[in-house]
């Protein structure tokens, strides 16, 4: 059967869609859990090498897919519990970030997802294990998982974690989800652990953020740009105020968050926290950067330069950290370096994982590190 035939009965996607992902034989946006299983079941049988696709924003992270279908996630748009008291939201993969935000806003709650969303989705910020820039106080999304429901590359439905931590057993099935990249199956639907608003936030410029991070009490972010240093703090008026004044510098109400770095080629620098201040001095000149003190992380962009790529990506996994490529304006680019860098030592595992819940390999060929 060819892979026209074996898709031929599914819905497919819109033309405005299928004209933004990449080019592919097919472009399917199943309608539901039972159609998204079917659809991968047809997949493994006729071996079709499969794209997931959410809002597009973190597909530029990998080796590039040429995939034979395109399965669309928006479809999956809908909110699916949220338990205000409980602190709980349940929400399919296709939601965007920002609506999700919006609406938890209006209740004075937050998931702490990334503050630059877009068209991001859900599905697409788990798969990508993406965090915003208040990781420093509410931890990385995958901590924030409480149950994950994926569909497999080859049609199972798997529902893993819960929606009350204590009656949470088995394998830790959110945490290999995200980070996974739709390798050990298609994001249906999360569920996620909420946080309260604050009464009052702040966003202060510092000088130092060594000494702003001794000086402040669990700040939500220290983030470093060209511009300068700022400390975000939040909590009750009084206390966002008298934390403010310790540090003093200009005060700001609210969170002013900068936007993320762009550029011909955008980089992601993971080093050791304390290293953070040497990550941004190894910078190409005239590089654009967010530096997130106390995490180790800092999201860079700047022109092509191989030579300057090798010195710092070799800098960066002499120290136990890692260089990946996040986004390229050109796809030639993939061609000459390497997105990922060096292999974890866990790549064995991780295909051992990948085939138990893909045995076919049908899921995002080619796209993670070592190129599985």
């Amino acid at each position: 059967m060819s892979v026209a035939d074996a898709f031929r009965s599914f819905t497919r996607a819109s033309a405005e869609l299928a004209a933004a992902v990449p080019p592919a034989e097919t472009v399917l946006a199943p309608s539901g859990v039972d159609e998204l299983a079917a659809v991968m079941q047809a997949a493994s049988d006729v071996r079709a090498r499969v794209l997931v696709w959410g809002g597009g924003t973190h597909q530029g992270i990998g080796y590039r897919v040429d995939p034979d279908i395109v399965v669309s996630t928006s479809a999956f748009d809908r909110v699916v519990a949220w338990e205000p008291d409980d602190l709980t939201l349940v929400v399919e993969a296709g939601v965007e970030v920002d609506t999700v935000e919006a609406m938890l806003a209006d209740r004075g709650q937050t998931a702490a997802l990334p503050e630059w969303g877009g068209p991001a989705t859900v599905g697409g910020i788990v798969a990508a294990a993406i965090s915003g820039y208040r990781r420093l106080r509410y931890g990385p999304t995958r901590d924030r998982l409480l149950e994950v429901t994926i569909v497999t590359g080859d049609g199972r439905v798997v529902r893993g974690g819960g929606r009350v931590v204590k009656n949470v057993t088995g394998y830790d099935l959110p945490r290999l989800v995200a980070g996974s990249f739709g390798s050990l199956g298609v994001v249906v639907s999360v569920c996620f652990k909420l946080w309260p608003l604050s009464g009052g936030s702040a966003t202060v410029a510092v000088d130092d953020p060594v000494r702003a991070a001794e000086t402040l009490f669990r700040p939500v972010a220290l983030l470093e740009t060209p511009e300068g240093v700022y400390a975000y703090l939040a909590g009750t008026e009084a206390e966002v105020r008298s934390e403010a004044e310790r540090v003093g510098g200009a005060v700001t109400e609210g969170f002013v968050w900068p936007d993320p770095p762009s550029g011909e080629t955008v980089w992601s620098l993971r080093v050791p926290p304390a290293l953070v201040p040497e990550g941004i001095e190894r910078l190409p000149a005239g590089w654009s950067f967010v530096a997130e003190h106390g995490v180790g992380h800092i999201r860079c962009a700047g022109r092509f330069d191989p030579e300057a790529v090798a010195e710092l990506r070799g800098w960066a996994e002499e120290v136990g950290g890692a260089f990946v490529l996040e986004a390229a304006d050109d796809d030639r680019i993939y061609g000459t370096v390497d997105p990922w860098g060096t292999p974890p030592p866990g790549l064995t595992l991780q295909r051992r994982l990948m085939a138990a819940f893909d045995p076919a390999h049908v899921l995002v060929p080619g796209r993670l590190p070592g190129g599985r």
